[in-house]
């Protein structure tokens, strides 16, 4: 189908741009102002507030990596959504979570899963975890236009690494720059709370239920200091979204047990300040 100093090769993105199909994604700068044209023409103010996903985090465990994140999505301050989903897998070793304008992350995420998959596909071999990791910096890099007019999208990449048999665990920043985390990381308006949590908890020898209750605690903390952030909603059923990622692959854990883990936190720290004490 093409030259080959056209090849396109196993970029899913640069496919899409090379075919000249009408699926071929704009730039950021395009969507930007075909965004602010069709609300101005539409009698909008182009600068309504966007909905925007809130805190994840991610910590290693002995297995993997556990990835969670809370389910709210806001519009300056007001609830715009309560059952956002923030954590998703990327392929079967990995995990992607997203905070920021919550348009543009959900379809960054599409995008991340199509592009590892069509790798996988053209070359008949795995991307390596930092190859995964290089790919979702590569697509935050050419969101920057659009992270510039204040559409920022701010993922967390977490994974099993099949070669080293251990977690590991990405950030980013909006001109696409990642970083390797030791042990934990978390972000969102809620992520300082987050990892402060996490980092007083934190232990390398942390079971699956210990690394759970963490996480779940570190979104507690942080929506009891941080209004956009979603805790347990116990009237509507919704709760967190808490994931696990070990050689076995990506494992969504079952809202059960999360809302579980949630009522002995909540019945502990009530217990806590019935004593007359600070929560444990």
């Amino acid at each position: 189908m093409f030259e080959p100093l056209d090849d396109p090769g196993p970029s899913f993105s640069a496919l899409l741009r090379m075919s000249h199909s009408s699926a071929s994604p704009l730039s950021g700068a395009q969507r930007a102002a075909l965004a602010q044209t069709a609300n101005a023409s539409a009698g909008l103010n182009p600068d309504l507030p966007l909905r925007h996903g809130t805190t994840v985090a991610a910590l290693r465990y002995v297995d993997g990596v556990v990835m969670a994140g809370d389910r709210r999505a806001t519009e300056g301050n007001v609830i715009a959504h309560r059952t956002m989903e923030k954590v998703f897998p990327a392929d079967r070793h990995s995990a992607v979570a997203i905070a920021g304008a919550a348009g543009p992350a959900v379809e960054m995420v599409k995008l991340f899963q199509t592009q590892l998959e069509h790798y996988e596909k053209v070359e008949g071999v795995l991307l390596s975890l930092e190859g995964k990791a290089n790919q979702l910096g590569q697509m935050v890099r050419e969101h920057l236009p659009m992270a510039m007019q204040g559409l920022v999208v701010v993922p967390l990449y977490a994974g099993y690494d099949v070669t080293r048999r251990e977690g590991r665990i990405f950030t980013y920043d909006v001109t696409g720059g990642h970083f390797e985390e030791a042990d934990h990381a978390a972000t969102g308006s809620g992520g300082r709370d987050a990892r402060t949590t996490i980092k007083l908890g934190w232990r390398p020898d942390l079971e699956r239920d210990e690394a759970i209750e963490l996480a779940v605690r570190a979104l507690y903390e942080a929506a009891d200091e941080d209004a956009a952030t979603g805790g347990p909603d116990v009237v509507r059923g919704i709760f967190p979204m808490v994931a696990a990622v070990t050689a076995d692959g990506y494992e969504e854990v079952a809202q059960e047990e999360v809302a579980a883990r949630f009522a002995a936190l909540v019945e502990q720290r009530g217990l806590g300040r019935g004593q007359g004490g600070g929560a444990p």
